[in-house]
């Protein structure tokens, strides 16, 4: 611990604001890899939810589903169904599907940038107390005595180098986080994709599925409502 306080105290000033750097980096990173894991959870609850309903042709139970819920797949989904209201053709379907995973897709990597950000203002900012740390360095071995320049400069070289030291040390994990962040946006990016891929694959089979339902309870009521034949009919029709 003593160190590791001695290399922050010997790094000079240059040594805080990469620290606030790294703080800010990490609570960034923290913050999306929870945001990033919730709506994981919460779209595949809901796919498992609705793809029921949806193989069943329930279009008005999926519909309630996808206004209920607040995953980023009940919103595709809802503008999906929305559509599917009032259109005459799947392709509108499909276009308002994209729309609602546009609207979904830059939310993915809300705030990710800013670590890839900060791991560069990390690492220049450890060079640049590097270089006024020697530029120190120097100015001070100029004025000093011969005998004392070689331990002085060495001295000097070794507290400034602490700075990119430093940065490199915070800039490395942020880098890092910003990397697998990247990766866990993409997969649910892609899962996305492949949802809206499966819904448009299954409304030609839902739409069938409804118009059947729809014959036969047509169907129904009409063979219900049949008079019986009458004595007179029944007779006719045996002579």
């Amino acid at each position: 611990m003593e160190t590791v306080v001695a290399f922050f105290q010997d790094g000079g000033a240059f040594m805080y604001p990469i620290g606030l750097v790294l703080v800010f980096g990490l609570a960034i990173s923290l913050e999306r890899i929870f945001s990033l894991g919730t709506l994981r959870s919460r779209n595949d609850k809901f796919w498992r939810e609705v793809l029921p309903r949806m193989q069943q042709g329930q279009l008005k139970q999926a519909h309630s589903l996808s206004q209920e819920s607040k995953s980023e797949v009940a919103r595709i989904i809802d503008y999906g169904l929305e559509r599917l209201k009032t259109a005459t053709r799947l392709e509108e379907v499909e276009m308002a599907l994209e729309e609602g995973l546009m609207e979904v897709l830059p939310q993915l990597e809300k705030r990710t940038q800013y670590v890839a950000t900060l791991a560069n203002i990390a690492t220049l900012l450890g060079l640049l107390g590097t270089i006024i740390g020697l530029i120190a360095a120097f100015s001070a071995v100029a004025n000093a005595d011969p005998a004392d320049k070689a331990n002085l400069l060495s001295a000097s070289i070794s507290t400034a180098m602490n700075t990119t030291a430093f940065g490199l040390m915070a800039a490395i994990p942020l880098l890092l986080f910003y990397a697998y962040l990247q990766s866990r946006a993409q997969d649910i990016g892609s899962s996305l994709e492949m949802i809206v891929v499966k819904f448009v694959n299954m409304l030609p089979s839902v739409d069938k599925l409804t118009q059947q339902k729809a014959q036969a309870q047509s169907q129904g009521p009409a063979k219900a409502k049949r008079p019986a034949a009458s004595p007179t009919e029944a007779g006719n029709g045996s002579n």
